[in-house]
């Protein structure tokens, strides 16, 4: 489990297809500095297990499914991404509750700036529409966001907005992101539940 609030930006040093599954190295120094073999690092959002270390860097193998729905097989040698090591018990909750494993992908639509903030318009399929809500939570490449708004529910396209601080923007990758980029999305694990009930109990 991660709590969403972005500890450090790694370097992808190496990505390459291992049989059905790829291999991913990061160099992370904060990460792998009390990480072990079987460790959770969630990687833009995408919980992933550690199988080999350095003194500054981690590899990871990664199924192809994973590949598919996320953004991963956007990334190239020299890119950054987020990086966070599993929350530890007892520590403050400062995002939200965030699992590392990602509904799929959303397009940035439209950034812009604003009185000391920054406002990102990202697309939202259908499917996940109710599963997001205005002040709800919601993880954009693996970092703990509130929705500042949301699309009509009546509007074909549907859209969600985040209003980020210049100190997000300067922690995490979002402060590269642009128009027609594509980001990872991970919606509120209590919403999901929520809907899971809701459909049980309308079965006749």
């Amino acid at each position: 489990m991660f709590t969403g609030i972005i500890e450090e930006l790694g370097e992808i040093i190496s990505l390459e297809r291992n049989g059905q599954a790829w291999r991913l190295t990061v160099r992370g120094p904060l990460a792998v500095s009390d990480a072990a073999h079987g460790d959770s690092i969630a990687v833009n959002g995408l919980c992933l297990t550690v199988v080999e270390q350095t003194a500054d860097a981690f590899t990871a193998d990664v199924m192809q499914i994973s590949v598919d729905m996320s953004t991963l097989g956007d990334r190239t040698v020299g890119d950054l991404v987020n990086l966070e090591r599993a929350a530890a018990v007892g520590d403050r909750l400062g995002g939200h509750i965030v699992q590392g494993h990602i509904d799929g992908t959303a397009t940035v639509l439209s950034v812009t700036d604003g009185d000391g903030q920054r406002t990102v318009r990202c697309s939202l399929d259908p499917s996940l529409a109710r599963l997001v809500a205005t002040k709800g939570s919601i993880a954009i490449d693996g970092i703990s966001l509130t929705v500042s708004a949301v699309s009509p529910a009546d509007e074909t396209a549907q859209w969600f907005e985040v209003s980020l601080i210049p100190e997000t923007l300067a922690a995490t990758t979002l402060g590269f992101r642009a128009a027609g980029d594509r980001v990872n999305i991970e919606t509120d694990i209590v919403a999901r539940h929520v809907e899971r009930m809701l459909q049980l109990e309308a079965k006749p």
